[in-house]
């Protein structure tokens, strides 16, 4: 019991936290999984905040006093300290068998799926949440920093020395084999691809087997980590997207400014719960038939000129409306039934969340 009272008494608190929009309930079982670096654990600190501390016990399983020491008497601990909410932190399923308790939260990297636990998914920052963070920087600023650093709360008050918090972060969450699969991600993010061909590239610059490779692609799927998005065309392999801009960026010097543009805008429909598929190399074509372009710097003639060459494949394919995402520019035009609409992405990520 003496590691348990330690435990209790050790509770860490939040030294710098972002205010999201995931609520957890006061009632029920919940596992809290996202991709690393999402802000699960920090989100679940300002949670318990609102209870008495003693009521409140929290075990890392991550934390190396447990290496030897099994919790054996957690159960009995919890019922003579009347604990009322337990939290496991980097649960796996083998690792601890759950006692009862009035509420239970186990924060993972996965969904667990275990009876009577409602899975809560926390995905990086959306745009309003990073700007909850930049109140005192304009909007057009706030849009290059949220580009450069990311969607993960780590980066968000890291501006002249975000290149060293990244490093330290990717170092401590991924070990060597996942660094170098993510490396070799990172060369093809926004593009589409399969995974032989992923398999392909990754064999040609270090050893690997297809079993590990395959397995790992599908935990990155399940984290949350990586997303594959199915072309409506279904030809060319499916769209690669790694969860964070920053994140593919410090990866590979090959990201570009348009990689980090158009992953933002599917990270947003991701985020939002759009269903949503690509077009070809086109955009996003969302449920309702809407097709969503990245055109950053794109004016209104430019598009207009655009839209009219490549008028037919949207016809062909049933399109709408399309929405082009800019960094700045608005205006909107139609050519014959489908109308166009430019929007900033500040104000296009706004509005999308408010419409779901």
């Amino acid at each position: 019991m003496e590691l348990l009272e330690y435990l209790q008494n050790n509770t860490p608190t939040n030294d710098y936290f972002i205010p999201r929009k995931c609520i957890l309930p006061m009632t029920g079982n919940i596992n809290l999984c996202g991709a690393r670096g999402t802000g699960k654990t920090a989100l679940v600190f300002d949670f318990i905040s609102q209870f008495e501390k003693k009521s409140v016990l929290y075990i890392d399983m991550d934390d190396p006093n447990l290496l030897f020491n099994p919790l054996l008497e957690l159960q009995q601990y919890i019922i003579q300290n009347s604990i009322k909410l337990l939290i496991v932190d980097h649960f796996y399923k083998h690792d601890l068998k759950l006692p009862r308790v009035d509420q239970t939260i186990i924060i993972s990297r996965e969904p667990c799926s275990i009876d009577d636990f409602d899975n809560i998914e926390l995905l990086p920052l959306d745009y309003e949440e990073f700007l909850a963070s930049e109140n005192q920087i304009v909007q057009t600023n706030a849009f290059t920093h949220f580009l450069k650093s990311g969607t993960l709360p780590i980066m968000t008050k890291a501006y002249k020395s975000h290149q060293n918090i990244l490093k330290q972060f990717m170092q401590s969450r991924f070990d060597i084999q996942e660094f170098k699969l993510l490396s070799i991600l990172a060369e093809h993010h926004t593009e589409h691809l399969s995974v032989n061909q992923i398999y392909t590239f990754a064999k040609e610059k270090f050893k690997i087997s297809k079993d590990w490779l395959y397995l790992t692609l599908k935990s990155f799927q399940d984290e949350g980590l990586i997303y594959f998005v199915d072309d409506i065309s279904k030809k060319g392999g499916k769209k690669l997207i790694i969860y964070d801009t920053a994140v593919a960026k410090y990866m590979t010097f090959k990201h570009t400014f348009m990689m980090q543009f158009d992953s933002a805008i599917a990270m947003t429909l991701i985020k939002h719960k759009e269903r949503f598929e690509t077009l070809g190399i086109h955009g996003y074509v969302t449920a309702d038939l809407t097709l969503i372009i990245p055109a950053p710097f794109d004016s209104e003639e430019g598009m207009w000129a655009k839209s009219q060459k490549k008028f037919s494949i949207y016809k062909r394919n049933g399109i709408k409306k399309v929405m082009m995402i800019t960094v700045a520019n608005q205006y909107e035009f139609s050519i014959e039934n489908i109308s166009f609409e430019a929007m900033p992405f500040y104000e296009w990520s706004i509005t999308e969340d408010s419409e779901v």
